[in-house]
């Protein structure tokens, strides 16, 4: 058993989704000895170099960092192995091979932002919405080989509010999840933790016995995201719609047309009643509100962005824009 600010640790992520989490690790006094990241890429207008949001913090707290094209590189696991890592924690960063989530004594720890086993793989946040989920959370795991499949160590529930987006439950879970993961690592420090099999956990209000079981069950599951996703179908119900804009807002984004244009939707509210016009048709007073006609009402615009114009709120876009019919 060690302290956990005893705990040698290699943090690896790179968003800002990952930066909470390691800032709570740093301030609750954890030993980082090396933070992996991606490397610098290219953009903007000028293309400049621009360091991740897990790289600025890393240099802002002098902190040892390694960004590897390929996790692979024997002269990148020659440096990894030097930091003698007892554990590794990883937040929003790609997948590991196995000579490197396995390094460690302890092992890897991912944080993962669902209540696993439900909604494994890249989006869960996003599915979680689309599919109207009332409440998600966060996982803390140990990595193996199948993806999100590892021991679940401690989980988080919080609600999802009905008119909730996608980019404010990511703000809500991460800093839970950041807590999270302290915990985490206090209770692998001092063993009190007990690492838990998916396959043997109750979900969704049946229990899997086996690892059999949780394939055959419906899990639902979190795919990466493509453009088909995010287009809008408005022969659906409002609530169906409603669910998909939310949770693909702020990004990617769901989008439909508006006078041969592409139109994203990032707010919007549902109107169920009576439709008057032809599913997928708008109606507008040109002053103060746009709603297109699903299955069974409308969905009322809020904020959208018509392409090759600025992201603003339905008012401010009707106040300069000029319908052809």
């Amino acid at each position: 058993m060690k302290y956990f600010k005893d705990l040698r640790i290699v943090f690896m992520g790179t968003p800002e989704f990952a930066v909470v989490s390691l800032d709570a690790l740093v301030k609750a006094g954890c030993n980082i000895v090396g933070v992996i990241t991606a490397p610098d890429k290219a953009a903007g207008r000028g293309m400049q170099l621009q360091q991740s949001a897990v790289k600025k913090y890393a240099v802002q707290n002098n902190l040892f960092v390694l960004q590897p094209e390929k996790l692979k590189n024997p002269t990148f696991l020659d440096e990894l192995k030097s930091l003698q890592a007892d554990l590794q924690i990883v937040v929003a960063f790609r997948m590991l091979p196995e000579l490197v989530w396995n390094m460690p004594p302890m092992g890897s720890v991912n944080l993962h932002g669902s209540l696993l086993p439900q909604y494994r793989g890249a989006a869960p946040i996003n599915w979680a919405i689309i599919n109207g989920e009332s409440v998600t959370g966060v996982t803390t795991f140990k990595l193996k080989h199948e993806i999100d499949t590892g021991d679940i160590l401690l989980q988080e529930s919080f609600p999802i509010g009905e008119n909730d987006t996608a980019g404010e439950v990511h703000d809500t879970m991460k800093e839970i999840g950041a807590a999270l993961l302290v915990k985490t690592v206090k209770g692998l420090a001092d063993e009190s933790l007990k690492e838990v099999a998916q396959a043997s956990m109750a979900n969704g209000g049946w229990s899997i016995k086996t690892a059999e079981n949780v394939e055959s069950h419906s899990l639902k599951h979190a795919p990466k995201l493509f453009t088909e996703t995010c287009k809008i179908n408005f022969n659906q119900p409002t609530e169906t719609v409603h669910n998909l804009i939310r949770g693909l807002s702020p990004f990617p984004g769901a989008f439909t047309s508006l006078e041969g244009k592409m139109l994203k939707i990032y707010k919007s509210e549902k109107n169920l009643g009576p439709i008057r016009s032809a599913i997928a048709s708008y109606e507008t007073d040109g002053k103060k509100f746009l709603k297109f006609t699903c299955s069974d009402g409308y969905i009322s615009v809020k904020e959208l962005q018509l392409e090759g114009k600025k992201k603003m709120l339905v008012e401010d876009f009707l106040r300069g824009y000029h319908f052809t019919a």
